[in-house]
């Protein structure tokens, strides 16, 4: 029996940000800015190696994704409709790319920043396996691939701000593939929001307070009170004295 789509097991892995940090202490200083690099705008590997130095602006901490490696080709589109955008740089990562221009083999605007031992773009694949895999391996990672750390970040991201914040750093063009395929839950998370639910609910209630009534209905109550007290004494009962119609409004 074939099992539906929607109920097959896809892979879910995500890690911490001690063991992103970790993977990143282990890197030689070019391979640390490049996965730092990645990490902080979830970059798609098509993206990132295709980043050239044209593309950064130091003055204004931003890089430009202007194109896209794909099948050993570069392409001037990307994933989705706002996969090539200009995106934020922190001021810290913005000067460490800029000392890296200084030490790059070609730091002309045309050059890729990381580029292979050729000068031409690096290939995903080779990089997955050459240094990601081994990472995942010496540090005892469940898996570790760009995929992962993009999916990690979605995940992380989600105490750092809002959805449409994370959408935006992923640069998704629907939400719900932000939430529903990037986004993984937080066992920790949904346990401190049913115990705050849980809170509420043991929560003393407010005092109820008194109905207020309006004239018109203190009105109807006096005189049905008058005909009820009427109905009660006979024909022959003495009409109400106006102290005591007075005396009943006070006290309705």
């Amino acid at each position: 029996m074939k099992v539906p789509t929607q109920l097959r097991e896809t892979d879910k892995t995500t890690l911490t940000w001690d063991q992103l940090r970790k993977a990143l202490s282990e890197l030689d200083d070019r391979d640390r800015l490049l996965l730092e690099l990645d990490m902080t705008n979830a970059l798609r590997p098509s993206e990132l190696f295709g980043l050239r130095w044209k593309c950064f602006n130091e003055a204004a901490c931003s890089m430009s994704v202007t194109e896209t490696v794909y099948k050993g080709k570069i392409r001037p589109w990307g994933k989705t409709q706002r996969s090539l955008a200009t995106v934020h740089l922190p001021k810290d990562l913005a000067k460490q790319l800029a000392a890296w221009r200084q030490q790059a083999p070609d730091p002309s605007p045309e050059a890729f920043i990381f580029p292979n031992q050729t000068g031409g773009f690096l290939d995903t694949d080779n990089y997955r396996k050459r240094v990601l895999h081994k990472l995942a391996k010496d540090l005892g990672l469940p898996k570790l691939t760009f995929q992962v750390i993009r999916r990690t970040i979605a995940t992380l991201a989600q105490k750092k701000g809002t959805v449409k914040d994370v959408q935006g750093v992923l640069r998704h063009s629907r939400t719900a593939t932000t939430t529903d395929v990037y986004m993984q839950e937080i066992p920790e998370s949904v346990q401190a929001t049913v115990n705050s639910i849980h809170s509420e609910l043991r929560g003393k209630p407010s005092p109820r307070r008194a109905k207020a009534w309006t004239a018109d209905q203190r009105a109807q109550a006096s005189l049905k009170s008058r005909e009820r007290m009427a109905a009660k004494k006979g024909p022959a009962s003495a009409p109400m004295t106006v102290a005591m119609e007075d005396t009943l409004a006070a006290i309705l």
